[in-house]
């Protein structure tokens, strides 16, 4: 069925896509078929071919099923972007087990749960990582392997001594791709109890061929550059780097994102694809040493995680000569699910994060009950619909049934559709501020905040107000060489917004909280107001 959107698609893009029946795995056996001697992974200390990486894989994979792993088996991995976290999701896909995602920052309350929760009966993380996992409930029932040599419980579980045993003893790849588990993904721990999403091989090859219809032949294979700021443990980051493997392309990890270091590997390694959140692009926007040609080897540049405010989008564009294509997605969703297309500079619209890609709908609905479809310019639930939809949650039937409806993603976040089918993301719903009943969206407040010329990074939140029932406070982090005052901020809000969305509390900060891959935390920047409020009220008390 036509939709408003496919009239601004190319000619080169339909609007419906054969999504192969295929596994993972397939797309690393290509590549190493295709392009042997091309360069699969560029890190510091060593590059690989795809031939040594689907050697040093299918070794892997060899030595897991020597040691008992079956098809269906969870296998954690708690690493940062290397080799190695490449090296054990290929190896655990070329046996039809699933991984578990294992965020390297999590401390002993998110991981037990987790654990608890996902059951994987092996797990692959750096030696420095042990003495947290040794203090978990889960740990009598894990087999750790290590990517370095100072596990001294067990050497036989060094990653590299497994990859170098003489075994090639594989079973059959035998994958139910539209029912078999790839991912296990959690998510929702800012917002709530974590929920594992389940991905399956379908969703994952649907997602990476849709991104690859919508790139429109700005990538080719093979001989592409990949710059892996994305951490593969989240689920922008792990697509980026299949995405990569899909083209046959080098992937470039960047094991913690610093500015500096950054900018130092964008000029010795030449990427041609850079995703990134917004957050990243201020910081290299802002960084006094970025030049305009640093960048110039780029042929596609996506932001993502968070709506990039449209001054950050301008300057960058200006500076850098490249144009980004937005992407909305969410881990539910397997990655990129609305984009903006790359060759229709003539219809992009300001503020929007585009149309859907192939075989995706989108539609929205009332806030209050879910199933009145709002017209068009009106805002509501965002709901999306496609063959990279997650399976479900795992081991959480009701959460499954509450987000999942008649085929339809119940995304939690507001926006509005124009009439060309072009997406607005207003906000969380959860996020959206009542103020003397009025609802206030922060994302608008953000962006009005970001176009002031001294703000680095902002945040708007709702905190409790004994007359307004909440206000809007703004959380801030000045450009250095600037300075700003309260009140400063309060006129530039004066002149551009109604005044019940002027921020009533202005807090000037030296960071923001973050996600893994950058997202300011806006939940996290309340509860800490809150837990301030507390404080005070207990102090007060004593006295």
């Amino acid at each position: 069925m036509k939709k408003a959107w496919h009239a601004s698609y190319p000619e080169s893009i339909p609007s419906e896509v054969e999504i192969p029946s295929c596994s993972i795995y397939h797309f690393l056996e290509r590549a190493s078929q295709d392009f042997p001697d091309h360069l699969a992974i560029i890190e510091e200390t060593m590059k690989l071919t795809y031939i040594e990486l689907k050697h040093a894989v299918d070794r892997f994979a060899a030595a897991l099923h020597r040691r008992g792993f079956k098809r269906g088996d969870r296998f954690g991995i708690m690493l940062y972007n290397c080799k190695e976290y490449i090296i054990a999701y290929f190896g655990v896909q070329r046996l039809g087990g699933i991984v578990v995602q294992l965020n390297p920052m999590y401390q002993q309350h998110e991981l037990n749960f987790m654990l608890d929760n996902s059951e994987p009966a092996w797990l692959i993380c750096e030696s420095s990582q042990i003495e947290k996992l040794d203090a978990l409930r889960y740990r009598s029932k894990l087999t750790i392997v290590t990517i370095d040599r100072n596990f001294n419980e067990n050497p036989n579980h060094y990653l590299y001594n497994w990859i170098e045993e003489e075994n090639d003893d594989l079973p059959m790849l035998q994958i139910n791709n539209k029912e078999d588990i790839a991912v296990l993904q959690y998510t929702g721990g800012t917002t709530g109890t974590p929920k594992g999403v389940m991905i399956t091989h379908y969703n994952t090859v649907a997602a990476i061929y849709h991104t690859y219809i919508t790139d429109d032949g700005a990538l080719q294979r093979p001989c592409e550059r990949f710059f892996g700021i994305f951490p593969m443990f989240h689920g922008a980051g792990l697509m980026l780097m299949l995405s990569c493997i899909f083209y046959a392309g080098a992937y470039i990890p960047i094991k913690h994102f610093r500015i500096s270091d950054a900018l130092c590997k964008i000029r010795k390694y030449r990427p041609t694809q850079v995703s990134a959140p917004p957050t990243v692009i201020v910081a290299l926007l802002n960084h006094p040493d970025f030049q305009e040609d640093d960048l110039s080897s780029l042929k596609v540049c996506r932001s993502g995680s968070a709506p990039i405010p449209l001054e950050v989008l301008q300057a960058f564009e200006k500076k850098s000569g490249v144009r980004i294509s937005e992407t909305y997605g969410l881990t539910e969703s397997n990655g990129i699910f609305i984009r903006t297309l790359l060759k229709n500079k003539d219809i992009r619209k300001t503020r929007s994060v585009g149309i859907p890609v192939p075989n995706s709908e989108v539609k929205i609905v009332d806030l209050e009950t879910g199933l009145k479809e709002m017209p068009i310019g009106e805002c509501g639930e965002i709901l999306l619909k496609g063959p990279q939809i997650m399976k479900g949650y795992w081991k959480n039937p009701e959460e499954t049934n509450r987000t999942l409806r008649n085929g339809w993603l119940y995304t939690g976040d507001t926006g509005l559709l124009d009439e060309d089918g072009f997406l607005y993301v207003v906000g969380r719903k959860k996020e959206m501020i009542i103020a003397g009943g009025y609802n206030i969206y922060p994302n608008e407040i953000d962006e009005i905040l970001y176009q002031h010329p001294a703000v680095a990074e902002a945040c708007t939140f709702g905190i409790p107000d004994a007359y307004r029932g909440e206000t809007v406070k703004a959380a801030i982090v000045v450009k250095e060489q600037n300075s700003l005052t309260e009140e400063e901020i309060i006129k530039w809000c004066r002149d551009r917004l109604a005044k019940y969305k002027i921020p009533k509390q202005i807090e000037f900060r030296e960071q923001l909280p973050k996600t893994a891959v950058g997202k300011i935390l806006r939940r996290a920047l309340a509860e800490e107001h809150l837990e301030q409020i507390r404080v005070s009220d207990f102090t007060k008390g004593k006295r």
